[in-house]
C-alpha cells in the first residue's frame, strides 16, 4: 500500500513541445473556453496585479511554472551548449549563445497555464551531464532562482527571475524580470541576458505570444545582441506568427556583424554584412520535437519539494480529467501553505532558502547559490 501511495503522488509531465499531436499534456483545453476565461476576469479592474490570482485547475496545464522554467534548460533533442562551448572564436561561441537563447523560448497554449509555486518548491533533474536546480525563493511576489552546471563542459548557469503579469482589459501581460547568465568557464566568458514576456489576448481575437526585446551581452567580448519578439497581433487581427529579429554587433564600434531573422518556433537565420551569406543558426523542430517525459533514476532520493511530488495528485487529476479530485488536489496544498505561513509566523520563524543565499534590494531580487556545483538528480531527462 506504501509503495502503491508513493506512486501516484510522485507524478512528471511531458515537456512542451512545438508537435500539435494529441497527446501532449497541453493538449487540453476546457470546453466553452473563451466564455470561461471572460467570466474568470469579470471581477478583475484593468492594470490588476495578477500574482496572487488563482486559476482553478480546468485551466491549469499538469505542471508546476518551476517545472517549465527547468525544461526550458534541459528539454532539448540536440546539445546547444556543447556548441556554445566548443565555438572556435569568441563570435562563434556568441552567435551559438544566441541560438541557445532562442531555444528556451516554448510554446504556448491559450487557455491552460501552469501552477503558480509554493515557496520553496524545488525541481531537479539531470541532462546527461547536465544538473539543473530550481527553487521558489519567494510565493509573493513569485520569484524563482535556477542553477545548473555541467561540470565535464564547464558550465555553469544562474537565473533569479519574478514574472509580473498585469490584466490589461482585453489582455494579460507578463513582464518576466531579472537576468539570467550562462558562464563558459573555459573561455572565461559570461553572457547575461533577459527573457521576453508573455502577451495573452482574450479580445478580439484569442492567442497566446512571446513579445518585447530580449539583450544579449558579453562583458569580456563587447559584443551584443539585440533581439525583438514581435507578437503575432495587431489591431487585433493575427498576423506573421512569431517572428524574431535583430542584430549581433560590437559594442565598442557599434558595427552591426550579423543581422538575425525568422521564427523562434521554426528556423532563425543570421546574415554576415560583410558577405550577405546567409546561414540557419536555429532550428525548433531539431530542438524541441519527439521530446519525451523525464523519468526516475531512483524514486526514494526526490525530495518531499520537488515538483512532481508537490503536485502529484493534482498532475495525475488533471490527465485522467477528474476535475473533483482536481480540486480537492490543490486545495490540499493550498490549505498546507497557508498552514506553514501560520506555524512561522507563531513562531516568529523566517523562510529560508536551502540552496540559494537571497537579497532583494532596489536593484531588484538577486540569488547566489549556496553550493558551487549542482549534484546529479534522481529525475532523469531523456
Amino acid at each position: 500500500m506504501m509503495e502503491e501511495k508513493k506512486e501516484t503522488k510522485v507524478v512528471l509531465t511531458r515537456p512542451l513541445t512545438i508537435q500539435r499531436d494529441s497527446d501532449s499534456d497541453a493538449s487540453y483545453k476546457a470546453p466553452n473556453l473563451l466564455q470561461r476565461i471572460l467570466s474568470l476576469f469579470e471581477n478583475v479592474r484593468p492594470g490588476s496585479d495578477l500574482t496572487r490570482f488563482q486559476l482553478p485547475p480546468l485551466f491549469n496545464l499538469p505542471k508546476s511554472q518551476l517545472q517549465c522554467y527547468g525544461e526550458s534548460v534541459y528539454c532539448t533533442a540536440s546539445d546547444l551548449l556543447s556548441m556554445c562551448n566548443n565555438g572556435q572564436s569568441p563570435l562563434d561561441r556568441f552567435i551559438s549563445v544566441v541560438a541557445w537563447c532562442i531555444s528556451t523560448t516554448r510554446p504556448l497554449t491559450f487557455g491552460v497555464a501552469p501552477y503558480n509555486p509554493i515557496l520553496g518548491e524545488t525541481h531537479h533533474v539531470s541532462k546527461g551531464n547536465l544538473n539543473v536546480l530550481l527553487e521558489q525563493i519567494s510565493h509573493h511576489p513569485p520569484v524563482t532562482a535556477l542553477h545548473a552546471t555541467d561540470e565535464k563542459e564547464n558550465i555553469e548557469m544562474l537565473w533569479c527571475q519574478r514574472p509580473d503579469p498585469k490584466f490589461n482589459g482585453t489582455s494579460v501581460e507578463a513582464k518576466v524580470h531579472g537576468i539570467r547568465q550562462l558562464k563558459l568557464l573555459n573561455h572565461g566568458e559570461t553572457y547575461e541576458m533577459n527573457c521576453p514576456h508573455l502577451l495573452l489576448r482574450i479580445l478580439p481575437v484569442p492567442g497566446a505570444d512571446w513579445a518585447g526585446t530580449v539583450n544579449i551581452r558579453c562583458p569580456e567580448t563587447g559584443l551584443v545582441a539585440e533581439l525583438s519578439y514581435r507578437s503575432s497581433f495587431f489591431l487585433g487581427i493575427r498576423g506573421n506568427h512569431r517572428v524574431i529579429k535583430g542584430k549581433i554587433l560590437d559594442s565598442s564600434s557599434l558595427k552591426v556583424l550579423y543581422e538575425v531573422d525568422g521564427h523562434w518556433d521554426r528556423t532563425v537565420k543570421v546574415k554576415d554584412t560583410n558577405n550577405g551569406k546567409v546561414r540557419v543558426i536555429y532550428d525548433a523542430k531539431e530542438v524541441m520535437s519527439g521530446l519525451v517525459t523525464p523519468i526516475f533514476k531512483d524514486t526514494e532520493s526526490v525530495w518531499q519539494t520537488e515538483s512532481a511530488h508537490v503536485w502529484g495528485e493534482l498532475n495525475q487529476a488533471i490527465m485522467s480529467k477528474d476535475w473533483e479530485k482536481a480540486r480537492e488536489a490543490k486545495l490540499k496544498v493550498e490549505e498546507r501553505q497557508r498552514e506553514l505561513v501560520r506555524e512561522r509566523e507563531s513562531k516568529g520563524e523566517t523562510w529560508i532558502s536551502k540552496h540559494f543565499v537571497v537579497s532583494n534590494n532596489k536593484e531588484g531580487w538577486q540569488c547566489s547559490p549556496i553550493h558551487k556545483s549542482v549534484p546529479a538528480a534522481p529525475i532523469i531527462a531523456l
